[in-house]
């Protein structure tokens, strides 16, 4: 390969690389915005109203997020880990929503903040009857591109969460106060059966946030 072949290819590389490495600008900026703010040992309505603010900024653009973390499942949602805290003391999850697809009935035991990034979703609250049975806790809630919903056991941490939309795929950036892949959950029948789980992630590897090298070009 010629000299100026070489260089073209160097170029076509880097210029690759650069928009792969700046895609994930601003969810490395939430990464690091939401690890300051936990080490400031928060109460959890700080956090749920803090790091909702950030989550709104992060989801208020859909140009971040990498192809591989988008792509539906034709049977089932996907659940992509993009960052777990070193201390497990935080994970975020990109929600990929097949058309129609949905979750069962399902708590968290953490808090956690729901954040639209593309298409829609409803989250339909639920509590536990004196029988243990899951009753709807008011209406379902649509969440559009850039709003923020909230969970918790204080404030509430039992839903069923589906697709808007029969037709096209919807994404949700999820935000909880764990590693929620390794958590021990339940999930609820209706007639009041709990059945415990471990949801882990459907990816297994991760995107690179922190090569820095592609963010200001060489002179």
């Amino acid at each position: 390969m010629s000299t100026p072949a070489r260089a073209a290819v160097s170029a076509a590389f880097s210029s690759a690389a650069a928009a792969q490495t700046q895609s994930t600008v601003p969810l490395r900026d939430f990464v690091t915005a939401l690890s300051r703010l936990l080490d400031q040992q928060p109460t959890e309505a700080e956090i749920l109203s803090r790091a909702g603010a950030l989550l709104g900024v992060l989801v208020a653009r859909d140009d971040w997020l990498p192809a591989e973390y988008a792509q539906p499942h034709p049977e089932h949602f996907q659940q992509f880990l993009l960052h777990a805290d070193s201390g497990e003391r935080f994970s975020i999850v990109s929600f990929v929503w097949g058309p129609g697809q949905r979750t069962p009935i399902h708590d968290h035991t953490t808090w956690g903040l729901i954040g639209m990034l593309r298409g829609a979703e409803y989250s339909q609250p639920f509590k536990l009857d004196a029988q243990g049975k899951p009753q709807p806790d008011g209406p379902a809630i649509r969440l559009e591109p850039g709003a923020v919903e909230h969970v918790s056991p204080r404030i509430g941490d039992i839903h069923r969460v589906h697709n808007a939309f029969d037709d096209r795929t919807s994404i949700s950036i999820h935000v909880y106060g764990g590693n929620i892949g390794g958590i021990h959950r339940s999930v609820y029948t209706e007639d009041g059966e709990r059945k415990p789980f471990v949801s882990g992630y459907s990816n297994t590897h991760l995107p690179n946030l922190w090569d820095r090298s592609k963010d200001t070009p060489a002179s």
